[in-house]
């Protein structure tokens, strides 16, 4: 005989967004100075991500960071596309972006790419460009 078993899981719950405010990064004159929200908060997120090598920093999670450092010495060629992927698998990561699309790329110096990128978040477009030595 198969026992039946009622299903006592309420499903009567909804999900709440934590607010995005967080401490605010003066990267010139490298201090902290009050709080930023929403679109702010975003940016400075997505600077922090793509400035922190994935796997490197142990106080970080491994889910936190972008891949870049294996991509030196490597051919323009193959680095393109990669860039592109590792930049979206890291910025996806955050459940505040909800996409990464519009890619444009500069070779500069025959080493170094000038990537140019729309972060869709749920605050609205974020237009974001970076330089990639490869």
């Amino acid at each position: 005989m198969i026992p039946q078993v009622q299903d006592d899981l309420k499903q009567d719950f909804t999900f709440t967004r934590l607010p995005s405010r967080t401490f605010r990064m003066n990267h010139d004159t490298e201090t902290i100075t009050g709080t930023i929200d929403q679109v702010k908060a975003v940016e400075q997120a997505i600077f922090l991500i793509l400035h922190v090598e994935r796997y490197r920093w142990l106080i970080y999670s491994w889910n936190y960071g972008v891949e870049f450092e294996d991509l030196i010495g490597k051919p323009i060629d193959y680095c393109i596309p990669e860039i592109e992927r590792r930049i979206k698998e890291a910025l996806l990561q955050d459940d505040r972006i909800t996409a990464v699309e519009n890619f444009q790329f500069e070779v500069k110096d025959k080493k170094k790419v000038l990537t140019t990128f729309t972060v869709t978040s749920i605050f609205g477009p974020i237009f974001t460009e970076m330089e990639v030595e490869a």
